[in-house]
């Protein structure tokens, strides 16, 4: 049986409170890191995309060799899930380069710290942030989202085009959002299928002016600029992917009726009462209310306006005894 720790500090419990299970999830962050060789290209790949995911902490870099991960591999996935866990990041992009596969780069996904799909490409024709001038160009303005334009039948037709299309805009999507303005749209993300390559391009969007209400937009290339060409994937099971999509119902408040919300008033609330005879309601009646004064009230008013003396009241007196 597994023991459970309980944080001993408040930093620690909100830490354990952000991991845990949410109704809505966080966004997601990003885990870059390379095995025991890595060539320059890769290098300049990770740096990139570290550059355009490091706003807001949702990218993670490590530097240094990481032996025990070798992905697709048997046993080669531990150290990959353990790093995953310990820096809570949902999504991974691993660099390496051998002679049988030279610059490779295997980007994935991780569902409740385990590999949940990965995909590995060759990467060629590499253009980094730096060479094409984008480096601050391309940076992700805070609250801004990116365009996405898959060009070929490919995305549709094979699976593996339509697994690295779903990996990429995962990776680049960003917050999940309901409204945008036009001002947010600031960079796109060209895919296009060329036979079994997919040449991919960040190009930042620039509104001209038309002389109409629209804009003209003007697309410039910034980086990173590179050929993908796909070699191995691997996508969920059946039952690992039910299980990952599986979403918790909301919960809806009980109708509580005849109670209504005005934006203006607030809580409004509609009563029912049964219908009340308050003449014979047991109440504390007062003196000078009492039948016997008011008769003799309402006979001297009559007598005062015939001139004649009323008569006196038949009802006794109470006498006061001493």
């Amino acid at each position: 049986m597994l023991r459970i720790v309980k944080p001993k500090t408040k930093r620690a419990k909100r830490e354990l409170e952000k991991r845990a299970p949410k109704l809505e999830e966080n966004t997601k962050k990003l885990l870059l890191l390379h095995g025991t060789k890595v060539s320059s290209v890769l290098r300049g790949v990770l740096a990139d995309l570290f550059h355009l995911r490091k706003a807001e902490g949702r990218a993670i870099k490590y530097s240094k060799k990481n032996d025990g991960v070798r992905p697709f591999e048997g046993g080669g996935e531990t150290s990959l899930e353990f790093l995953s866990q310990k820096t809570d990041c949902s999504q991974f992009a691993f660099g390496s380069h051998s002679k049988k596969r030279p610059h490779n780069l295997v980007l994935g996904r991780m569902f409740d710290y385990h590999v949940y799909d990965m995909i590995e490409v060759g990467v060629e024709r590499y253009k980094s942030l730096e060479s094409l001038g984008g480096g601050k160009k391309a940076s992700p303005q805070p609250g801004s989202k990116p365009c996405f334009a898959f060009i070929g039948e490919a995305f549709e037709a094979r699976p593996e085009f339509r697994h690295l299309k779903e990996l990429l805009v995962d990776l680049f999507r960003g917050e999940v959002i309901e409204t945008l303005n036009l001002q947010g749209l600031d960079r796109v993300f060209l895919c296009t299928a060329a036979g079994d390559k997919v040449l991919f391009r960040h190009c930042a969007i620039r509104l001209k002016k038309s002389g109409s209400k629209v804009p003209r937009i003007e697309l410039v290339e910034v980086g990173p600029s590179m050929d993908m060409v796909i070699r191995r994937h691997r996508e969920p099971s059946d039952n690992l992917k039910k299980e990952a999509m599986r979403i918790m119902p909301k919960t809806t408040k009980k109708k509580v009726k005849n109670v209504s919300g005005d934006p203006l008033v607030g809580k409004v609330g509609r009563i029912y009462m049964p219908k009340q005879d308050v003449g014979e309601m047991a109440l504390a009646k007062m003196k000078g209310l009492k039948r016997e004064r008011r008769e003799a009230a309402a006979a001297r008013a009559v007598a005062a306006d015939s001139g004649t003396e009323a008569a006196p009241s038949n009802s006794p007196k109470k006498q006061r005894t001493e």
